[in-house]
């Protein structure tokens, strides 16, 4: 697995799969949210609290591209490497691979639109940004 940004562990459970034991597609989707809202979470941004401030923002997802490479299964250990690889005024893009040890199963390019309680766009907070730039300095932006 290459270096990257942050790594999500996590175990496939019987929930994730299909009657043959082979991890449902759409429930990548979640793997990959949840190693999106544990990087935030890691680094200090709380996404309930960040909505919930004055002037308060979420992360959206506006687009996901996923390429699905090889089958997961009951009981894999899996991890979930998150790469932020852009970052623009009002959005993100993140690449987000899952791997089994040293094989790539799934690779999704994610693109996050930053908006506020209504649903319009909002400019990514500066402190937020802040923090994807000193954890990923060659961003650009």
């Amino acid at each position: 697995m290459p270096e990257t940004l942050h790594r999500y562990p996590l175990r496939v459970q019987w929930e994730d799969t299909d009657a043959a034991g082979i991890v449902y597609y759409a429930n990548y989707l979640r793997f990959i949210e949840r190693g999106r809202s544990d990087l935030l979470l890691q680094n200090g941004i709380d996404q309930h609290s960040l909505m919930n401030e004055p002037g308060g923002v979420a992360f959206a997802v506006r687009s996901c591209n996923v390429d699905y490479l090889k089958p997961a299964r009951l009981h894999e250990e899996l991890v979930v490497a998150t790469a932020i690889t852009e970052l623009r005024g009002a959005s993100l893009t993140a690449r987000q691979d899952v791997w089994r040890g040293e094989d790539l199963l799934v690779r999704a390019q994610v693109k996050l639109a930053c908006i506020d309680r209504d649903g319009r766009a909002r400019r990514v907070p500066p402190r937020i940004a802040t923090v994807f730039a000193t954890l990923s300095p060659n961003l650009s932006h």
